[in-house]
């Protein structure tokens, strides 16, 4: 895949529930180009859904950030507060030294450098707090300071006749600037489709709920709009009057995902929207999924577990494992060189529809205390071939760079 804007970073995302902290999703980092689709896959629990409703805004992040279009829509504050409690626990105990050592002067210093730290860090979670809350106001004023550029470079080298013309395209885009929801570029399709559909609103209602958060209050520009999305998503406008429980559940799915387009998104965050149907309407959605990949230019964030499915659909494909990303790369290259032993274990488990092959494959089974030995260094994400990260020491890259040039000459698997 050529290269791309980015359109979503993930920068250290973690999210802790509970007095305990229960790491739900534990430091993932990754990025997501335009028009690509990220398939996220693991066993149940591992934090893909999470990760998806934090980055939407679902949850309030415990740590780390989310850049949208460039814009810091989500921004979590434990990092910063963690980090000023070891400070001062740190500067505690160099300051009872240097006391004993008598050195004033030092102590001195020690005080006014976590002073400058402690204050950092506050300056730090003001901003956090700045960015999550008034996201789309500052999304809005970058918007306008970019059209008025734009428009004053061009006024400078254009004819008399022409800066009226100008004028009136850059009033036109700070309007529509104005009315820039950056957060409403972002939808998502959840994974069940009864539980995701309020019963006691009818299809119309669903779907042109956003419109309405939005202030839209023209009836018929908002019928037409339903209209339009349900014939786009395979079903057709009488439907509109119906409720959730007449339809089967692919064509709950449908109303989801109309649900989603409406609101003309650039990013779609679809949690196993296939894992609750039958096999042939998988397909059916799957599909769906694409054409409006297609015609609408999304970019998806696919979350699954049919690793079939997500290597059919996606272009990129990241795999995590109680809350951390341990492997990320290309569908194609994931599948023909997994690296990480969990990647290894999910492929083994996939049935094929071979008899023979079935007799013979083996079940891989991980056991992290048995496949790494972290005692000397721990894991960090690294970058094994260009565009190929896999979670590892230095050690085990060694051992994984070895094995894909192996594998990559055809002298190995």
């Amino acid at each position: 895949m050529t290269e791309a804007e980015t359109i979503l970073e993930v920068r250290h995302l973690k999210q802790y529930f509970g007095k305990r902290d229960f790491k739900a999703v534990d430091d993932v980092s990754f990025t997501v180009r335009k028009g690509e689709v990220v398939g996220i896959v693991g066993e149940s629990g591992c934090g893909k859904t999470t990760t998806g409703r934090s980055i939407i805004r679902l949850n309030k992040a415990t740590s780390g950030d989310v850049y949208f279009k460039g814009q810091r829509i989500v921004a979590g504050t434990r990092s910063y507060t963690d980090a000023i409690a070891h400070a001062k626990v740190d500067a505690r105990q160099r300051v009872q030294e240097l006391r004993r050592a008598g050195d004033a002067k030092a102590v001195r210093e020690e005080r006014a450098r976590l002073k400058a730290f402690v204050a950092e860090q506050r300056a730090q979670i003001r901003a956090a707090h700045r960015d999550h809350k008034h996201c789309v106001k500052l999304y809005r004023k970058r918007l306008q300071k970019e059209i008025n550029e734009l428009y004053d470079e061009k006024e400078k080298t254009a004819a008399p006749a022409e800066l009226a013309e100008l004028s009136a395209q850059r009033r036109a885009r700070l309007k529509e600037a104005a009315g820039e929801n950056i957060v409403t570029k972002i939808q998502m399709i959840f994974q069940d489709p009864i539980a995701s559909l309020d019963p006691r609103m009818t299809v119309r209602e669903i779907i042109a709920e956003g419109l309405r958060i939005q202030g839209i209050r023209d009836s018929a520009y908002i019928d037409g709009k339903v209209f339009e999305m349900l014939e786009r998503v395979g079903l057709v406008k009488e439907h509109a009057g119906r409720y959730p429980h007449e339809f089967s559940g692919g064509q709950r799915q449908r109303i989801g995902i109309a649900r989603a387009i409406i609101m003309n998104p650039e990013l779609i965050i679809a949690d196993e929207p296939v894992s609750a149907l039958d096999v042939s309407i998988q397909a059916q959605v799957i599909n769906l999924l694409n054409e409006l990949r297609q015609e609408m230019g999304l970019t998806i964030l696919f979350i699954a577990h049919d690793l079939s499915v997500v290597k059919y659909f996606s272009d990129r494909i990241i795999v995590m494992y109680f809350g951390k990303i341990v492997e990320i790369a290309d569908s194609d290259e994931l599948f023909a060189h997994p690296l990480h032993p969990y990647t290894r274990s999910l492929l083994s488990a996939i049935p094929l529809p071979n008899p023979h092959y079935e007799k013979k494959r083996k079940r891989m089974i991980y056991v992290p205390s048995e496949a790494h030995d972290y005692s000397r260094e721990q894991p960090e994400l690294r970058e094994i071939a260009p565009g190929h990260f896999v979670s590892c020491n230095r050690q085990e890259m060694e051992i994984y760079q070895r094995k894909l040039g192996k594998s990559c000459d055809g002298k190995g698997t």
